[in-house]
């Protein structure tokens, strides 16, 4: 469904070669479940997890397949849990499903940290990698990559948003980050799945949602959605994290482990940005063609969002900090680091 979109904003992803000319022992192949409970069409799948393992089986010279199971093995929140124990193999987490286990992670859900995915993605990763890995937040499982959506928006069954005093009193559906946005400029959160949106929102439980551009149309809500706000820098992001199960990736050869790694970590990083972007842009284009009014927040607006979200990038700051780690340094590092990717670096 995006690869008229995707093909303008996907790179070529470089697949590593071992340099084996000796013929694949079928004896030693392992193959390795993977768990997703996003639906199928999702660009998650179509556009992340499903090239991903193509370069996984290329990169071992096809001693390492990953086969997606029919069915998902948990609950979205469980996921981490179900990788742990060895339910599946490999799987995809959304943080901030499981409040309270990551803390750290949190510092990129913050508005206003970039304005596409791919910049966020990769910085995040490097990031990640020299100031909280040691902290082992992921501990229990491998974790092989990070990365997080295009930036949230705001979009409106009811009413249009061209203030902050619009969103007064609203019901807005959120997960993760998504809430304490929600709270700081005056709407009511609604905790629910993002897939019980249509539900919520045709029946109009919900008012609005803040998600990023390509959930209006993964989740079919285009149907039900009048007006979106798109704004500068995103209101928040959710982070995501690909996960293996530790006896798994272990049980694996150190050249095949050193493979498996080198096609994830940011190779991966940047390849999911590059997908959510494309998502993103096909979205925008089909809430248009559905005759939804979206505009581009007012620089009073963007101020007045900014001012009543300030305290959540504080407040991380100070969990951090509890953590052993200087949530300031990493957010600044984390900012440069977005302009260094977004330049070509």
């Amino acid at each position: 469904m995006y690869s008229k979109y995707i093909k303008s904003h996907l790179v070529a992803i470089s697949v590593v070669t071992l340099g084996i000319s000796a013929p694949t022992d079928s004896s030693s192949a392992k193959e390795l479940t993977m768990s997703v409970w996003v639906p199928r069409t999702h660009a998650i799948n179509t556009k992340m997890l499903t090239p991903w393992a193509a370069q996984v089986k290329e990169a071992t010279s096809g001693r390492v397949s990953i086969r997606t199971l029919p069915k998902k093995v948990a609950g979205s929140k469980q996921h981490f849990n179900a990788i742990r124990d060895g339910l599946a193999d490999v799987t995809f987490i959304v943080h901030g499903y499981t409040p309270g286990r990551f803390v750290l992670t949190k510092g990129v859900e913050l508005p206003f940290l970039a304005d596409d995915g791919v910049s966020l993605s990769v910085a995040y990763w490097r990031m990640h990698n020299r100031m909280l890995a040691a902290k082992d937040e992921h501990k229990g499982v491998k974790l092989l990559s990070l990365f997080t959506q295009g930036p949230g928006a705001i979009f409106s069954a009811t009413k249009p948003i061209d203030t902050l005093a619009s969103l007064k009193g609203m019901k807005i559906r959120v997960g993760g980050a998504a809430r304490d946005v929600t709270k700081a400029i005056g709407a009511v959160p609604v905790s629910k799945p993002v897939s019980q949106l249509y539900e919520l929102m045709s029946k109009g439980v919900t008012d609005g949602v803040i998600v990023p551009k390509e959930t209006v149309v993964s989740f079919k809500i285009d149907k039900v959605i009048k007006w979106g706000v798109i704004v500068p820098g995103g209101v928040y992001r959710a982070g995501f994290a690909l996960i293996m199960n530790n006896g798994k990736f272990d049980g694996l050869s150190a050249t095949d482990r050193q493979a498996v790694s080198k096609v994830s970590g940011e190779a991966f990083a940047r390849l999911s940005g590059l997908a959510w972007d494309a998502a993103d842009s096909y979205g925008e284009k089909k809430m248009r063609e559905a005759g939804i009014k979206l505009s581009t927040a007012s620089p009073a607006m963007t101020a007045a969002i900014k001012q009543r979200t300030s305290g959540m990038e504080g407040a991380w700051i100070a969990s951090a900090k509890k953590k052993g780690i200087d949530g300031a340094a990493f957010l600044a590092a984390l900012r440069a680091e977005v302009k260094k990717v977004a330049g070509g670096s």
